[in-house]
């Protein structure tokens, strides 16, 4: 019989993954009726409900991503994939709950350089896994553009 462990902790990255995502959810909540929505935008600023479905696929990608990174034997990428992660995190908390949107460019741009390197790293262990990468740092690109607009705009 074929050993379960490899699923079982493909579910534990994917709840991870969900949890930071509810917990980043939680912080952008507060600011999105009243002092979000008084920013002056890019034209090219998705609506507000196209986030959740974008982000969940996106963590979902990431944690099947990591997942095969850790069944190829990687272990050292994994280490950065949990710091970008983090950092994903802080993101949130800065720009909506503290409304620091150039603190909020920093740590974006910051996200955007772990992540790349993360794709890259992640490459190396596992073509597929970097391939998975890849619409999280178009994304978090993106959103960085969205951030740097939102500073140059207010």
């Amino acid at each position: 019989m074929k050993s379960r462990k490899p699923l079982y902790l493909l579910a534990l990255f994917l709840g991870l993954l969900l949890a930071v995502g509810q917990l980043g959810g939680w912080a952008t909540q507060s600011s999105l009726e009243g002092w979000y929505q008084a920013l002056e935008k890019s034209a090219l600023t998705p609506p507000p409900a196209v986030f959740p479905f974008a982000w969940t696929l996106l963590y979902l990608l990431m944690g099947l991503a990591a997942w095969l990174v850790w069944r190829a034997g990687g272990r050292a990428p994994l280490a950065l994939w949990g710091l970008q992660l983090a950092v994903n995190l802080a993101w949130p908390l800065v720009f909506f709950d503290r409304r620091d949107t150039e603190l909020g460019l920093v740590v974006i741009l910051l996200l955007l350089a772990l992540v790349a390197a993360t794709a890259l790293w992640f490459r190396r262990w596992s073509s597929v896994a970097g391939w998975l990468m890849l619409p999280y740092v178009l994304w978090v690109a993106f959103a960085g553009y969205l951030n740097a607009t939102i500073v140059a705009l207010n």
